[in-house]
């Protein structure tokens, strides 16, 4: 299987505060210790949440695994109910040997949700599930210009995916490079797309794939679909003309010749 990808946004911070984080400390009878959740608590504004993973593989008693999963929500309440700085307080000293806490450790806060994601992601195993928690990342560039570099497409890692979004085994992530979709479509952006498209293809964004010079190889964009068709007979329609149409009115459309390339994806959404 490979390996997991992490997705850092590229954005500036907004500010920067210290901060402090404490780890949370999973210890199962016959199980090494692991790192289950986080705490982040912001020295300037007071301000303390966590994450958590919601299951464990360990797990197998189904008490233990609900106790897991309600582990997140029971600390937001708590710390609602008693205020970040006394809920930790509290938590420090009441801990057991099965859940354990580590020491405060400092952070520069740049963005509280961002920086709680991120220390997650460092330091919190991550459990695989394809097409249910994560989607497959491919090397294959998509331009956002005309055609991008002709290269062999590889599997890179799997990439987690937004926790609302319905996955199904069609679904991949790959990153497109180029300004003329912008701004739906942020130059370097990972994106999530599904393979095939459904129903019509018209105004949708789309992956076209152009035939490459090697049978393992091939060239890909990403642009807005647009076809002109003409009656062919009394009920029947054929395409007169395909053009990929850039966002970014700084760009130029070009007509896509049959034969050519062909529609592979469709665009869901760029991964934040």
């Amino acid at each position: 299987m490979p390996s997991v990808v992490s997705i850092a946004t590229g954005r500036r911070p907004q500010f920067q505060h210290p901060g402090e984080y404490l780890l949370v400390e999973l210890a199962l009878p016959g199980h090494p210790p692991r790192n289950i959740g986080v705490l982040l608590r912001d020295s300037e504004t007071g301000q303390v949440d966590a994450k958590f993973r919601e299951r464990s593989k360990e797990i197998e008693d189904p008490e233990e695994a609900e106790y897991l999963q309600a582990l997140e929500g029971d600390f937001k309440a708590k710390i609602r109910e008693l205020g970040g700085d006394e809920f930790l307080r509290h938590l420090e000293d009441s801990l057991s040997n099965v859940l354990r806490l580590s020491e405060r450790m400092s952070v520069t806060v740049d963005g509280f949700e961002r920086t709680l994601e991120r220390l997650y992601e460092e330091h919190v195993e991550v459990e695989v599930e394809p097409f249910v928690t994560h989607l497959p990342l491919y090397s294959l560039r998509a331009a956002a210009t005309k055609f991008g570099e002709d290269h062999e497409v590889e599997a890179e890692g799997w990439v987690k995916a937004p926790p609302k979004l319905r996955l199904t085994p069609e679904m991949f992530v790959a990153r497109v490079v180029g300004r003329s979709m912008e701004p739906r479509i942020p130059d370097g952006s990972l994106c999530i797309f599904r393979a095939g498209v459904v129903g019509s293809r018209q105004g949708k964004l789309v992956l076209v794939e152009r035939y490459g010079t090697t049978e393992t190889s091939a060239r890909y964009t990403i642009k807005k679909y647009t076809s002109r068709k003409v009656q062919s007979g009394e009920e029947e329609w054929e395409h007169a003309s395909v053009r990929l149409e850039p966002l970014n009115p700084e760009f130029e459309g070009f007509e896509l010749k049959e034969g050519e390339a062909r529609v592979i994806a469709e665009f869901v959404q760029v991964l934040e």
